[in-house]
């Protein structure tokens, strides 16, 4: 069976969030790929393949997506409380708020032109964003 752009972008994410402390669990599939620590399944990154205004674009970044709005704005006014670190690092693009087309989950995420499935370049670069943002957020994230 044929591996998948978004299997090989997690062989290569693997590597990038080797030190990044708890228990790393992941799913791929052909259209995305999700990582979460220990068991903060709702609480997780993905890159993954949507569509916006009908159009197609990789979305990358961090996700909230507990069944209510509240829950899902309480994780990330707790990463907004520390949007100066976070932007030091990861820029200008990430999108701190709703996630796209959803009442209720939230996300800090970016946007970008759907990759080339064909090039082993393209999986480098996806997998070393989703890891900036997992390097960067995942210390934050556990802050009570």
């Amino acid at each position: 069976m044929e591996r998948s752009f978004f299997h090989q972008v997690l062989d290569v994410f693997e590597g990038f969030v080797a030190d990044v402390a708890g228990d790393l669990h992941s799913f791929a599939h052909a259209r995305g790929l999700k990582v979460w620590y220990d068991d903060a399944v709702r609480e997780h990154y993905e890159a993954q393949l949507v569509r916006v205004g009908g159009e197609p674009v990789l979305e990358l970044g961090f996700h909230a997506e507990y069944p209510k709005a509240s829950a899902n704005d309480r994780v990330v006014a707790r990463l907004i409380a520390h949007e100066a670190s976070w932007r030091a690092e990861l820029g200008a693009e990430p999108v701190a708020g709703p996630f796209l087309g959803s009442e209720t989950w939230r996300r800090v995420s970016e946007i970008w032109t759907p990759p080339d499935v064909e090039d082993v370049d393209a999986a480098i670069e996806v997998a070393a964003r989703l890891a900036d943002y997992v390097v960067v957020l995942e210390p934050l994230r556990r802050l009570e």
